[in-house]
C-alpha cells in the first residue's frame, strides 16, 4: 500500500494516510499543558507588582495538571472532534471553573491557605480561561491545514444532503470530521462532492473495520424510519460514533437538547433570545463593552477625524438611517470614508463598468470602490475603525455589540420579507458572524445563511466567540476592502 498511487488507493476504496485523532488530541494536550503552565507563572509575575512579598506557590500548582487533563478528557476535549468552537469555548470555561473550584476546596481542606496567594490564584484562573481558548484556536488554525488533522469519517448517502454536508466539513476542517469515503446504494457518480463513492451501504462496516474509522454520518433522511434504525444498528458494530442527519435542515442546531419522553426521543429547541435573563445578560455585556470601548475609542476617533479633514472637506461623520429591532429605524454614525458626492460617483461608475455592476448586484460591495477617500478611507474600512462611533448606539440601547449588521435600505431590499422579519427579532450589532466569517467576500446568500444561523443559535458563548474572532479578523484584515 505504501507504493500505491492515490488514484489506485481510491479505486480500491483504501484510505490514504490522513486524519489522525490521536495526533490531534496530542497537539491539543501539549497546547493545554503550555497554557496551564504559563497561566500561574503569569499570575505570579503580575501580582508581584502589587505585592512584592507574595509567596511563590508555582511548584505546588504542577500536581493540578493531571486533574485538568482528566477533566478535559472526560468532557470530550481530547481530541475535541466534531464540536464547534463555541461549544469548545463553553466546555473549556466550565471545566476550568470546576477544576479551580476543586483546587480551592483542596486548599481549604488541607489548611494550606497560608502557602497560597489569593491574588495569584485568582489571576492564574483568569489567565487560564483566556489562554486555553486562544492557544487551542492557534493550534486548530495551523493544524487544520495539515493532512493528519482531525478524524476520518464515513458518509452514508450520496444525495444533496450528503453533498452539502461534505462541502461544509471540507470548508470547516476545524470541526475535525474529515470525510474520506462515501457509500450509497444508488450512487449518482464515482464521487460525492469530491469524496470517492466506494460502494453500496453494505460495504461501509467492512471499510470502517479495515481502516480503523470510528465515525460515521448517516445522511439519508428519506429512507424511512425502520430502514434508518436498521442502518444505525449495522453501523454501530464498526463505528463507536454514529451521527444521524434528520430531515430538519434550517432548524436551530447549536442548542438542541435531547429529551426522553417515556421512551420516545424528543428534540427540545431552546429559543435563547426569548429568555428575559439572556437578554438582560446580553445588555449588561453590551454596556460594559461599550463603556470600555468608548474610553479607548475617543483618541482614535479624534485622530481619524483630523486625517479625514486633511483629505476631504465636509463632515467627519456620515449618518445613515437603517433598520433596527422590531419595526424601528435607527440612525447610525460612521467616520466618513467616501467622497461627499458618493452616490453620483457610484451611479456613473456602475453605468460604465458592467463587471463592477454584477459584483455590486451580487454583494452590494465593490472591491475597487471609486467612492473611497484616498488613504484614510481604505485604511478605516480595512480596519473597521469607521464603525467606532456606533458605540454610542450600543450605549443608548439601539444596537448590540454582536448581532446582524444593520444594512441600508438598498441592501435590505434585496432580502426576502421572511428573512427581514427574522432579522428584526434582534438588535443589530457592531460586529457579527458574517463579519468574522466572510466579511466583504460573502455574497447575499452567505449573509442570509450566517445571520440566520446566529439568530437561531444565539448564546452568550457564541457572542464571546464572535467578539474574539472580530479582533483577529480586524488585525489580519480578512476579506476587507
Amino acid at each position: 500500500m505504501a507504493t500505491s498511487s492515490r488514484a489506485e488507493m481510491r479505486t480500491r476504496g483504501e484510505r490514504e494516510p490522513g486524519p489522525n485523532p490521536l495526533l490531534t488530541g496530542a497537539l491539543y494536550g501539549v497546547t493545554d499543558t503550555l497554557c496551564l503552565a504559563i497561566a500561574p507563572l503569569g499570575g505570579y509575575q503580575i501580582w508581584r507588582v502589587v505585592n512584592p512579598d507574595v509567596p511563590s506557590f508555582i511548584l505546588n500548582f504542577w500536581p493540578a495538571l493531571p486533574l485538568f487533563w482528566a477533566t478535559f478528557a472526560v468532557i470530550g476535549l481530547y481530541p475535541a472532534i466534531g464540536i464547534t468552537p463555541v461549544e469548545e469555548l463553553r466546555r473549556l470555561v466550565n471545566a476550568t471553573a470546576l477544576v479551580y473550584m476543586l483546587l480551592t476546596v483542596g486548599i481549604f481542606a488541607s489548611k494550606a491557605g497560608q502557602e497560597h496567594s489569593r491574588g495569584v490564584f485568582l489571576l492564574s484562573g483568569l489567565l487560564t480561561v483566556v489562554l486555553l481558548p486562544l492557544g487551542r484556536a492557534l493550534v486548530c488554525f495551523a493544524g487544520s491545514k495539515l493532512r493528519r488533522w482531525g478524524a476520518p469519517v464515513v458518509v452514508l448517502g450520496g444525495g444533496q444532503i450528503a453533498e452539502a454536508l461534505i462541502r461544509e466539513l471540507k470548508d470547516k476542517r476545524s470541526i475535525g470530521l474529515i470525510p474520506v469515503a462515501c457509500f450509497d446504494d444508488a450512487p449518482r457518480g464515482h464521487e460525492c462532492a469530491g469524496v470517492t463513492v466506494c460502494g453500496p451501504l453494505s460495504q461501509a462496516v467492512a471499510f470502517g473495520q479495515a481502516n480503523g474509522i470510528r465515525h460515521a454520518i448517516v445522511t439519508m433522511p428519506g429512507i424511512g424510519r425502520q430502514r434508518t434504525l436498521d442502518l444505525i444498528e449495522d453501523c454501530s458494530v464498526a463505528f463507536p460514533h454514529v451521527i444521524v442527519i434528520p430531515d430538519l435542515l434550517g432548524m436551530s442546531s447549536l442548542w438542541i437538547v435531547p429529551r426522553d419522553l417515556g421512551g420516545i426521543l424528543g428534540l427540545e429547541l431552546k429559543h435563547n433570545l426569548l429568555l428575559a435573563s439572556n437578554r438582560v445578560l446580553k445588555r449588561v455585556m453590551d454596556v460594559c463593552a461599550a463603556v470600555v470601548g468608548s474610553i479607548i475609542a475617543v483618541p482614535v476617533v479624534f485622530l481619524c477625524a483630523v486625517w479625514i479633514r486633511l483629505v476631504s472637506r465636509g463632515p467627519v461623520l456620515y449618518w445613515q438611517e437603517r433598520e433596527g429591532e422590531g419595526e424601528s429605524m435607527i440612525r447610525i454614525p460612521k467616520l466618513r470614508t467616501m467622497h461627499t458626492n458618493a452616490d453620483d460617483v457610484l451611479d456613473e461608475y456602475l453605468a460604465e463598468n458592467p463587471v463592477a455592476r454584477r459584483q455590486w448586484e451580487r454583494s452590494c460591495k465593490l472591491r475597487d470602490d471609486p467612492r473611497i477617500l484616498p488613504g484614510v478611507g481604505r485604511f478605516l474600512r480595512r480596519t473597521s475603525l469607521d464603525e467606532l462611533p456606533q458605540l454610542w448606539n450600543i450605549l443608548i440601547g439601539e444596537m448590540s455589540l454582536v448581532g446582524p449588521r444593520p444594512f441600508p435600505s438598498y441592501h435590505n431590499g434585496r432580502f426576502t420579507a421572511e428573512f427581514r422579519r427574522l432579522r428584526r427579532r434582534v438588535k443589530p450589532g457592531l460586529t457579527g458572524l458574517w463579519q468574522v466569517s466572510a466579511r466583504s467576500d460573502g455574497d447575499l446568500d452567505v449573509q442570509v445563511k450566517l445571520d440566520t444561523y446566529y439568530i437561531k443559535n444565539w448564546s452568550i458563548w457564541l457572542d464571546i466567540y464572535i467578539a474574539f474572532r472580530t479582533i483577529r479578523t480586524v488585525l489580519t484584515q480578512e476579506g476587507a476592502y
